[in-house]
């Protein structure tokens, strides 16, 4: 015994093309990165075409650098520690292929 059921007539409809653009942002000033961020979406908004998501805020990395302070090695041991921190956003916005 089969059992036979209706086909949907939505699924055989190809789906509606778009573009899918990711807009990756990487700086080292926080504040930079988060007033582009602003300028994209707002710029995206006015065109009221694009659908935006984000800005994702992914994880800071940390890079971190000790080194000796003296260069001979020679008297006290003491170290200068640095760090830079990258902060990283990205857009994704899509757009329908005619636009």
């Amino acid at each position: 015994m089969s059992y036979n059921k209706e086909k949907d007539l939505s699924s055989d409809l190809p789906p509606a093309k778009s573009h899918k653009i990711r807009i990756t942002l990487t700086s080292k000033n926080l504040k930079a990165v988060e007033t582009v961020c602003s300028r994209l979406l707002e710029s995206a908004k006015k065109q009221g075409v694009l659908q935006v998501k984000g800005p994702v805020r992914m994880p800071t990395k940390v890079l971190k650098i000790t080194t000796r302070k003296t260069p001979c090695g020679e008297g006290s041991k003491t170290w200068d520690r640095y760090e830079l921190k990258i902060y990283k956003r990205f857009i994704d916005l899509n757009s329908p292929a005619e636009t």
